[in-house]
């Protein structure tokens, strides 16, 4: 295929070949899974608050914005003194939530909502470019080998995705998850983000499609692992308009990032518990109120649990010190302010395993 070309949306003939079956079995199977035992956490806020640091940095890191969950989660405590990555990866995190937010209220996936998670991410209004996308080299001869359409094609583009995303389509809706997710990418519609972005729109359309009811299934720590095949699999598919590879790749990272999610998930909720029944026996002061906020904010601080409890300051550090004191929370300072550790939560979330995609 000549290299500016792009092969039709969506794509003719065949996709749901019994390879590619094979493996949305598998995938729906561990998908269903996940959705289930995500039920069973008291609170959703607790999940997607944790999830989505986790998510942001993994996709960030894609595009070489590097940061750490440490640096995120002190970024929540304290917005101001910070480096540019971190900044720009809390905004993926906001860019997150906000198109949920937006979906789960409007039960769609409009170009308005797209719009607004590329402004979150990048801050500011630019919208759609009006200029060349960024064109790819073979990197030993020189010569062009793919070319985002022309800026004044995008918006129709857009516009046919956005159909297709509403559309009653007969594909199963995992294989149109990997396939506007690969539109997306090929239209190229930002001057900056488009990944970012695209990876996004992967959970929002499993959202929109009732396949999860929370946006807790994050394939950019899969992505990240295997970035050469994800690239590899972009362009030879833009090349030689077969799908069945990039469809199996795609499916196996809901399957193998819905098994990982899973495991995490019911690790912590056996930590809720384990806490929740230490705190009740030892502390008055018990609430469900309190391991809410234990959860929702891994490193927590005396403001946030002042206004997850409607306590006073003075209440508040006083909880969170004998909680600290009782080794449930690990106590540190930032500047002048100090702030507590849920240390085993975070032993949980920040030493993850490789995804292995065998």
């Amino acid at each position: 295929m000549n290299r500016s070309q792009h092969p039709p949306f969506p794509p003719k003939g065949e996709l749901e070949t019994p390879a590619v079956l094979r493996e949305l079995v598998q995938a729906h199977r561990h998908l269903a899974e996940l959705k289930g035992i995500a039920k069973t956490i008291p609170n959703e806020g607790i999940l997607i608050s944790t999830l989505a640091l986790q998510e942001a940095q993994s996709s960030s890191e894609i595009e070489n914005i590097i940061t750490t969950q440490d640096a995120l989660y002190k970024y929540q405590l304290q917005t101001g003194a910070h480096n540019p990555a971190t900044k720009e990866v809390a905004h993926y995190a906001e860019a997150l939530l906000l198109g949920y937010q937006k979906v789960k209220e409007q039960e769609l996936l409009t170009l308005g909502v797209i719009l607004q998670i590329q402004e979150t991410l990048e801050g500011n209004r630019a919208g759609f470019r009006k200029i060349p996308g960024t064109v790819l080299k073979n990197e030993l001869t020189g010569e062009i080998v793919f070319e985002p359409p022309s800026p004044e094609t995008v918006p129709t583009l857009m516009s046919e995705l956005e159909a297709f995303i509403h559309s009653d389509s007969l594909l199963d809706p995992l294989v149109c998850m990997a396939l506007i997710h690969h539109q997306f990418e090929t239209i190229h519609p930002f001057y900056d983000g488009n990944g970012r972005s695209g990876r996004i729109l992967n959970i929002l359309y499993l959202v929109k499609s009732r396949l999860l009811d929370s946006p807790v299934l994050y394939l950019s720590r899969y992505i990240n692992q295997s970035k050469e095949k994800y690239y590899k699999g972009l362009q030879e598919t833009r090349e030689t308009d077969e799908w069945e590879d990039w469809l199996i790749y795609m499916l196996r990272g809901v399957a193998l990032t819905a098994q990982h999610t899973t495991l995490l998930i019911e690790s912590i909720l056996t930590l809720l518990q384990d806490q929740k029944q230490h705190i009740r026996k030892n502390h008055k002061f018990y609430s469900q109120d309190l391991i809410n906020n234990l959860f929702r904010h891994p490193y927590t601080k005396v403001a946030f649990l002042e206004k997850d409890l409607g306590v006073s300051r003075a209440t508040a550090s006083r909880y969170l010190d004998a909680l600290a004191l009782d080794g449930v929370l690990h106590k540190h300072k930032i500047g002048r302010e100090n702030y507590y550790i849920n240390h085993r939560l975070i032993t949980l979330l920040f030493n993850t395993p490789e995804l292995n995609d065998k």
